[in-house]
């Protein structure tokens, strides 16, 4: 649906104002999750988790088909991308965290706490956090699927808080983290293992307190694929780009 040479139509306009609220829902979400995690109603943030990501996984190729750049130019929906992003994948989490004593008693649970809305303060602020060729560099915030797999498996304070600081660390590692539904290598498997992974992860929350181990098992399996994958092509990428110079310059 291009936008005419006269202009865009109110069907056009109205096809965008939808979408870019369809991504604000994800405020609510997150004042939701906030709310109940200080309620002690675990699961049900938990469940709100999943609403928010599958807004964040279908906002994005939405906007694509309707054009919302070319149609609404002087609304920044990127910048409203980051602002929920930052409300349901960092400042919700560490809140359902904290509230629920899955941090460290006192001082050291805020300190925590705390640690990883700093760090996501500079990865969503970086210009290059999403790069031209469709990842993202740092570790891209994902303290939700932290605060999930912390819930499900029962890690302990200690785990958890050694797991905040490497990720936090890893917020300034540039390394190239795969966007699942735009990174083009291996495009088709990683969409596919990405929704049976949200497949599992409805299973997992609706098993609690008791989730199926060979569930928790196979999502985590995913982890390992999304993170050896991400490595791989940080890896990959410069070579290949060094050995086409290379036949460049011959």
């Amino acid at each position: 649906m291009e936008a005419t040479e006269t202009g865009p139509t109110p069907g056009q306009r109205l096809a965008a104002a939808t979408v870019h609220l369809y991504t604000a829902t994800g405020s609510v979400l997150a004042l939701l999750m906030v709310h109940y995690s200080y309620q002690g109603e675990v699961e049900t943030v938990l469940w709100l988790f999943l609403a928010a990501m599958v807004v964040d996984g279908t906002d994005g190729m939405l906007a694509r088909r309707v054009h919302v750049k070319q149609v609404m130019p002087s609304f920044d929906g990127a910048l409203l991308d980051n602002i929920v992003d930052y409300m349901t994948y960092t400042l919700a989490p560490m809140a359902l965290l904290w509230s629920n004593g899955y941090l460290p008693d006192g001082v050291l649970g805020g300190i925590l706490a705390c640690a990883p809305l700093l760090a996501s303060c500079y990865q969503f602020c970086r210009s290059d956090a999403k790069t031209d060729d469709h990842f993202f560099l740092g570790f891209p915030s994902y303290w939700n699927i932290l605060a999930f797999y912390v819930i499900a498996t029962g890690l302990g304070t200690t785990t958890t808080a050694w797991m905040i600081v490497a990720l936090v660390i890893l917020v300034f590692v540039p390394i190239k983290y795969v966007y699942p539904s735009r990174t083009e290598p291996m495009w088709q498997l990683t969409f596919l293992l990405t929704g049976l992974w949200f497949v599992a992860y409805a299973v997992i929350v609706a098993g609690l307190p008791d989730p199926n181990e060979l569930v928790v098992a196979a999502s985590v399996g995913y982890l390992i694929y999304y993170t050896g994958l991400s490595l791989y092509l940080t890896w990959q990428f410069p070579r290949r780009a060094a050995k086409a110079a290379a036949a460049a310059a011959v």
